[in-house]
């Protein structure tokens, strides 16, 4: 971040053909984030590659008030979508000028892409040997195109730590929403999702939505199951527990909850214990000892290496930073 500004600056690169919705996205949640005393968080620019107005992928086009100089300046750069990006499957295929922009981006400023951007943000290199998703319709030619990046299909958004990639449309609300999260806490990440009339944190990943002519009977979901379970976080849940209270064998019950969901039981079970320990960090005095009791973890040298490897940091360093 830059030292003589006082806000984080979030610079939008808006290219041809870009998708108005995601367009929109990155002012409107950045925007709406607030500190307690009502002062805005982010300052939102928006560019285009030589600031002249740029089509949509919609019926009309939009003016831009900067050229790609802006980046320079940026704390976080967020390209949204266009569909001819899917065309983008080398370096050589760049529109004019983009490279050139992307090498004007400074080495501890953020990228971000949603969607199809994903393309863009791989042909100049910046997703090489790192995780990334994109748009699951395009997952499978997106790893064909780029198989440096380790392309998961089924996540909504992937934080590789300077860079961050989402999944189709929606899922940057999610993205967004996260690096609100990340840099300010759930209460202000929960008070823009409020705002803007949307779920904070949504289960799972894209696989849910990807299309699958797998027949579905009564009672089949794992839903119910997964409601159950958040209820009793603090409890020993083993795989046997909740595929017994979804009535299924072991192995259909994994079939059932991975395809909805995204994830295996096990991984989704530890991502809602970290959840709720951030929450119990930043909301109340609890000693970490007891958070990890309530949570599921057990003892605070659990919960220490699972919050470690969810976001970096322990129980004390997050509590520090989050309660305001």
């Amino acid at each position: 971040m830059c030292k003589d500004r006082a806000m984080h600056r979030v610079v939008v690169l808006a290219l041809d053909g870009v998708m108005p919705f995601e367009l929109s996205m990155p002012s409107k949640i950045f925007g709406a984030a607030r500190d307690a005393a009502d002062r805005p968080l982010h300052e939102v620019l928006t560019c285009s590659l030589d600031g002249e107005p740029v089509t949509t992928a919609a019926d009309y086009s939009i003016a831009v008030m900067h050229d790609a100089a802006v980046l320079a300046t940026a704390d976080t750069v967020v390209v949204p979508p266009a569909e001819a990006m899917t065309k983008i499957v080398d370096r050589d295929l760049l529109p004019p000028g983009l490279a050139d922009a992307f090498g004007q981006v400074r080495a501890d400023a953020r990228v971000v892409s949603l969607c199809l951007a994903s393309y863009v943000l791989a042909a100049v290199g910046l997703l090489d040997d790192l995780p990334a998703t994109t748009h699951w319709r395009h997952a499978e030619d997106f790893q064909r195109a780029y198989p440096a990046v380790h392309v998961d299909p089924d996540v909504l958004f992937v934080d590789a730590g300077r860079v961050f990639t989402s999944a189709g449309a929606a899922a940057g609300v999610d993205l967004c929403l996260h690096l609100v999260r990340r840099d300010h806490g759930s209460g202000v990440a929960n008070q823009v999702a409020r705002g803007i009339v949307v779920a904070p944190w949504r289960e799972g990943g894209q696989a849910q939505y990807i299309e699958r002519p797998v027949p579905r009977g009564p009672g089949s979901g794992t839903a119910p199951t997964r409601s159950w379970a958040i209820d009793r976080l603090d409890q020993n849940l083993r795989l046997d527990d909740l595929a017994a209270h979804a009535g299924m064998s072991r192995r259909t019950f994994t079939r059932h909850f991975r395809s909805e969901v995204g994830q295996s039981p096990g991984q989704w079970l530890v991502q809602q214990r970290v959840d709720l320990a951030r929450n119990l960090l930043e909301f109340t005095d609890l000693s970490v000892d007891r958070i990890a009791e309530s949570a599921g973890f057990g003892t605070a040298a659990s919960l220490r290496e699972h919050l470690r490897a969810a976001i970096a940091v322990s129980p004390m360093v997050y509590r520090r930073t989050f309660r305001g």
